[in-house]
């Protein structure tokens, strides 16, 4: 009887290290769901940048503007590569392109100019905001 036992006590115990991969797992898919900010919070140069994106530009760094954002930190839903592109927002007394990006995918749409699907960094991509219009 004993035997038995320590038999099922082993399945049981192989069965929850199972079910445990299987949420670990489902949770590092899980869509990270990015707060949002509004265009009144936005900065004005990012608003600005908004504007240009949903107009197709020029841009202020057109060699890096509207490159793609691999999302390789995952902190933007998982998508396709090429789905995102990132737009430089010019900080006002940087010397260089700074840390503020705007992000925006392509959407059902397939264009980013008209997607609604834009992101807001002021930290170089360590927090991501969705922008509500």
């Amino acid at each position: 009887m004993s035997r038995i036992a320590a038999v099922l006590r082993l399945l049981l115990l192989a069965a929850l290290l199972g079910l445990l991969g299987q949420v670990l797992t489902a949770q590092a898919r899980a869509t990270p769901d990015p707060e949002s900010i509004t265009l009144a919070e936005l900065p004005a140069e990012a608003l600005r940048v908004l504007r240009l994106i949903q107009q197709g530009g020029p841009f202020p760094y057109p060699r890096k503007d509207g490159s793609v954002f691999g999302n390789f930190e995952r902190r933007l839903p998982e998508r396709a590569r090429g789905y995102y592109l990132e737009y430089t927002v010019p900080t006002p007394g940087s010397r260089d392109r700074g840390a503020r990006r705007i992000v925006a995918g392509q959407g059902s749409s397939g264009d980013v100019t008209r997607s609604g699907e834009y992101y807001y960094t002021d930290d170089h991509y360590r927090r991501f905001r969705r922008i509500r219009e």
